[in-house]
């Protein structure tokens, strides 16, 4: 028995290791330009660290070791039907993809039952931990963003094939952001996901940080 629980957790560990060869699909859908993009894991790892980041500066009264556990596992489904945007599938079909994902990935693990709630908890982002941590994922894609502008990793001249780009919101937010592509996306963040007032603060300020001077100052 002990052997089977030994191979379990390595084949469960290694199942995961392909979310490290995952690229995040929206990097691709703006055509990001950068030698080693952002995978799936990376991202995992980015959501967390921002949580423990929130929850401590902003005192939020979640229970965070819950939502670093939901945050570690919340993306586990991409390891079957990898990573789709809002733009390539609708999130009724999405979750139940993912659903169905999530239960065939976990089906050799004793706690599969408690970890597929929290998969489903996650979901639903109906539990302060779930809106938390719902909050928390965007927000890391919504400052990756401002990252990968400032290293000039984006042309907007070169979106022919983005249908992000052709949405009209889109382009109205661009106009109003002067062509900035991270400003355009950090206003339309906050006014699709519904941010509390601290992580509006903390996305406005990305958004008036001068990134390029940092990341030349670090090189």
């Amino acid at each position: 028995m002990a052997l089977k629980h030994a191979q379990t957790v390595v084949d469960f560990y290694i199942l995961c290791t392909k979310l490290k060869n995952i690229i995040r699909s929206g990097w691709k859908r703006w055509n990001v330009q950068r030698e080693r993009l952002e995978s799936v894991a990376e991202h995992i790892f980015g959501v967390q660290s921002l949580a423990i980041a929130m929850w401590s500066q902003y005192r939020y009264d979640v229970d965070i070791y819950k939502v670093i556990m939901m945050v570690a596992v919340h993306e586990l489904e991409e390891i079957i039907i990898g990573d789709y945007t809002p733009f390539d599938i609708s999130r009724d079909e999405k979750l139940i993809k993912g659903h169905d994902a999530v239960k065939t990935i976990l089906k050799n693990l004793l706690q599969k039952d408690e970890i597929e709630k929290l998969t489903l908890e996650f979901s639903s982002r109906k539990t302060k931990e779930a809106k938390f941590a719902h909050h928390c994922d965007k927000l890391e894609c919504d400052i990756q963003s401002k990252l990968y502008d400032a290293e000039g990793c984006v042309d907007l001249t070169k979106q022919d094939n983005n249908p992000i780009f052709q949405d009209k919101y889109v382009q109205e937010l661009l106009k109003k952001k002067n062509g900035s592509w991270s400003a355009m996306w950090l206003e339309y963040r906050r006014s699709k996901y519904g941010y509390d007032k601290n992580f509006k603060e903390v996305s406005n300020y990305v958004e008036q940080l001068n990134l390029s001077a940092k990341i030349r100052g670090s090189r």
